[in-house]
């Protein structure tokens, strides 16, 4: 089990996992060992709240599939447990986006102080254009 957040978890069975070779500088060991993950999560058939599945599913991702499948390539450590418990702390990091719905902001009017410090400000300001002039005689 996954815990996300005390409500909310996601089963092992869920979450697949696949090692595969990694990319990049590592020697001969990048030839011969696979310690790169692919953790593949069907967002559509998970268990996940309703709520979180959509706001994942809204989310722009380039890692989410038009399935709805997010794919994670965990490839950042040389070793397969350090990458599969990066690429889980990944995913429980996007769902965890997804379930912090931000507050909607409440429109306010300015109070009457500051608009008169504002036209106050912008006839001082107008006034030291107007003495920058040229005096005509």
């Amino acid at each position: 089990m996954l815990r996300i957040s005390p409500s909310i978890t996601v089963p092992e069975g869920e979450i697949e996992l696949t090692a595969v070779r990694s990319q990049g500088a590592g020697g001969q060991n990048v030839n011969k060992v696979a310690s790169a993950i692919h953790l593949r999560f069907d967002i559509p058939a998970s268990s996940l709240p309703e709520y979180c599945k959509a706001r994942l599913l809204a989310s722009r991702d380039s890692r989410i599939s038009q399935e709805g499948v997010l794919i994670i390539k965990a490839q950042r450590f040389r070793t397969q447990e350090k990458n599969k418990a990066d690429a889980l702390a990944r995913l429980r990091e996007m769902i965890l986006a997804a379930t912090h719905i931000p507050k909607a902001r409440i429109a306010t009017k300015p109070t009457h102080s500051s608009r008169q410090k504002r036209l106050q400000e912008k006839n001082r300001r107008g006034q030291i254009k107007t003495m920058r002039r040229r005096v005509d005689e």
